[in-house]
């Protein structure tokens, strides 16, 4: 099959297809109103005693200029977990589909395929982390919806060649979750600018890194408005909480503190890799497009409890695949990373 064969409808789930979503009092009644007595709400206001947007309207609408991405394009959810629990729960019949995965990359693929009792395959990751296409494209059947690939990769940090994730678009029959949670940091451009072209293409992106808002928990999801309008069936009614869709909304706005921030976190993982070069058991420094470094020294297990004990914490990746010996360093502020260096060399 190739992309422009491709036809959601094969991909939903029958009971998906078939249930009538929840209509919430904010589905019913979309406009302003003097009295809401509809939704059996506290009515004394505080700020939040009301139900949020369903469909949080304003922040997609400041997303859609910055993105340039119709608003009927994207899904948001309670974190990028969210939206990819929802995508398994949409499109894949437990107990009898099954998902493809490029190991080493982000946990939750594994965590939510047991979750939904989707069989799970693994495409294990070239030497240089990059995408073994034929090994991917051997392992599909009839009963494999997706393939999720991480782009820039966590905890590799590099971008997948763009000529691997097109030969993973065309040739097969599924649907293909790129996650682009660390694009901001990547100097290629997002593969939102594809969805025309790719009919069976989602990108998930989220507000937790470049952004710093990890903490309101936001994940941003894009594809063709047939997926979009799936997703939305099975959402939820108020997944994104007011709170969340405040904060997000000044986020969104504060152009110069976002641009500003990036700025420095490239900055500093520049830094970050020339001291680490200088340190005699750093014996690979992996190329990154994303805000953290991936290394492999000497005897990772011993540096990593080191730095514990010096009040400094980072992530041992050594009982991942291909990542013997590796720790992935978070680029933090400068005062916190002259900190680790300065550790470093001490050890």
């Amino acid at each position: 099959m190739k992309t422009k064969d491709f036809k959601i409808e094969n991909f939903i789930r029958t009971n998906v297809q078939n249930m009538a979503p929840y209509s919430s009092a904010r589905d019913e009644f979309t406009k302003v109103a003097d009295v809401y007595l509809d939704a059996n709400e506290n009515p004394f206001e505080n700020g939040i005693n009301r139900y949020p947007d369903p469909y949080q309207k304003l922040v997609k609408e400041r997303l859609s200029e910055i993105k340039n991405i119709p608003t009927q394009n994207m899904i948001l959810g309670n974190g990028s977990d969210e939206i990819l629990d929802l995508i398994f729960r949409a499109f894949c019949e437990p107990k009898e589909d099954n998902v493809i995965c490029t190991p080493p990359t982000y946990g939750m693929y594994k965590v939510l395929a047991g979750l939904n009792d989707i069989e799970l395959k693994n495409s294990v990751l070239t030497v240089d982390f990059n995408l073994n296409v034929a090994d991917i494209l051997s392992q599909i059947d009839a009963n494999t919806k997706i393939i999720f690939l991480c782009s820039p990769n966590n905890p590799t940090g590099n971008i997948i060649p763009e000529n691997q994730i097109e030969e993973v678009l065309t040739k097969s029959n599924c649907l293909v979750v790129i996650d682009e949670a660390y694009i901001d940091f990547a100097s290629s451009p997002s593969w939102t600018t594809k969805l025309e072209q790719y009919p069976n293409l989602i990108v998930c992106q989220t507000l937790s890194k470049a952004y710093g808002m990890a903490g309101i928990r936001l994940g941003l999801c894009f594809a063709s408005t047939k997926i979009v309008s799936v997703l939305n069936k099975i959402k939820p009614p108020y997944n994104v909480n007011v709170l969340t869709q405040r904060t997000a909304l000044e986020a969104l706005n504060d152009v110069e503190g976002y641009e500003g921030k990036l700025e420095l976190i490239l900055q500093e993982r520049e830094s970050m890799r020339d001291a680490l070069s200088e340190l005699s058991f750093v014996k690979k420094i992996y190329p990154s497009d994303a805000n953290f470094w991936l290394i492999k020294v000497e005897d990772a297990n011993n540096i990593y409890n080191k730095l514990l004990d010096l009040g400094i914490v980072i992530r041992n990746r050594c009982n991942q695949v291909l990542c013997e010996n590796t720790l992935r360093i978070t680029i933090g502020t400068p005062i916190e990373n002259e900190k680790l260096i300065q550790a470093l060399r001490k050890l």
